[in-house]
């Protein structure tokens, strides 16, 4: 199968290659959501990333918007990479990882309508990695708390052979000093796209994991003194197997919500054209002591209890998928729902607290 097949409710481009969702953020009455975009081609690497830029009022209908950043500055000629967004003043700051030449540096621009983009004069605001870091350096994650502005940069050690987040301050988002390693994980290359945020009482800290052959995406809460997170309780919610990058972002109802890319990179050779699109937003909780991704109000009304590509069996579900192995969940199902769109199949084990996207 050759061609994109009409997706209802999973945002997908009209044309050209999408991933990594970024710069999620309510703005001006919207939701926006910006990605990783090759405008011209239905694959990656023929031409420097993009963002992307659609926006929606309801999650279930969406406006696909002009292209929000080109890679035709000397800093980010090699591509506009993996960020996120802000609001300050009533203006909407891009956060982006800018690339040239093979360094990895992070880059802003601005816009008060929410469409228009300006990069700012003083680009990259940050050029490159200290030395707790590592050449893969990227997917700034800023946020405000304490009346400081916090950003989160994806990093490793290969020495140490550690994936690490890395922590910068700043009193006006343009002018950035490094504090210490946030966060890191053992056997491990890098992380990628983290999301860092005042959550309640706690904070909410996220990033996907990448060992040599293997990534997972870690959802922590936990305390932050203002340098250090530690963290109290761990999942890993998205399973997957066809799903990368998410982000998580707080909405105007102090919701935190979760979008990843779908398909991931699984995929590769098995369709021709892109067919990649976002996830439904899926409202990330702690209850309990449990961490739990659940479809948000909006969307809910689509769930149904069962699907034809979903077989239960005695311990468990089978999920078949055409070409490729079924994916196989084993457990004890005390309640499960299923969002069919397509030929994506997004499936809730036990209230959240597992989820499976899957590519059928």
């Amino acid at each position: 199968m050759n061609y994109r097949v009409p997706l209802k409710y999973h945002f997908a481009t009209k044309k050209g290659w999408i991933n990594d969702p970024n710069g999620l953020v309510f703005f001006n009455g919207y939701y926006h959501i910006f990605y990783q975009h090759s405008p011209n081609f239905e694959k990656p690497w023929q031409e420097n990333m993009h963002w992307g830029h659609a926006r929606t009022k309801d999650f279930l209908e969406f406006e696909e918007l002009p292209v929000a950043l080109f890679p035709d500055m000397p800093y980010d000629k090699d591509g506009c990479w993996s960020g996120t967004a802000i609001v300050k003043d009533n203006r909407l700051f891009l956060f982006y990882a800018s690339i040239h030449d093979g360094i990895q540096s992070v880059s802003v621009a601005y816009s008060d309508d929410g469409i228009s983009f300006e990069k700012y004069e003083g680009n990259p605001i940050i050029s490159g990695y200290p030395s707790d870091g590592c050449p893969d350096f990227r997917d700034p994650a800023v946020c405000y708390s304490g009346g400081k502005y916090y950003c989160v940069m994806a990093s490793g050690n290969h020495e140490k052979k550690t994936a690490n987040l890395l922590l910068y301050e700043s009193e006006n988002l343009f002018d950035w000093s490094y504090k210490d390693i946030l966060c890191e994980w053992e056997n491990s290359r890098f992380a990628e796209c983290p999301s860092f945020m005042k959550s309640g009482d706690k904070y909410l800290l996220t990033a996907s994991v990448c060992k040599a052959d293997s990534h997972r995406f870690s959802v922590m809460y936990g305390t932050f003194d203002g340098s250090k997170f530690t963290p109290e309780y761990t999942g890993e919610v998205d399973k997957g197997p066809d799903q990368y990058a998410g982000q998580v972002f707080l909405d105007n109802k102090g919701r935190t919500i979760l979008i990843s890319w779908i398909p991931g990179w699984n995929y590769a050779g098995y369709r021709k054209k892109d067919i990649g699109c976002m996830s439904v937003p899926r409202e990330i909780t702690l209850t309990d002591g449990k961490i739990t991704g659940y479809p948000v109000d909006e969307v809910r009304h689509l769930m149904k209890d069962d699907d034809p590509a979903l077989i239960r069996t005695a311990n468990g579900f089978k999920i078949k998928r055409d070409g490729r192995k079924s994916v196989v969940y084993k457990g004890e199902i005390n309640d499960l729902k299923i969002i069919r769109d397509g030929y994506i199949l997004e499936v809730f084990v036990n209230g959240g607290e597992e989820i499976y996207s899957v590519l059928l």
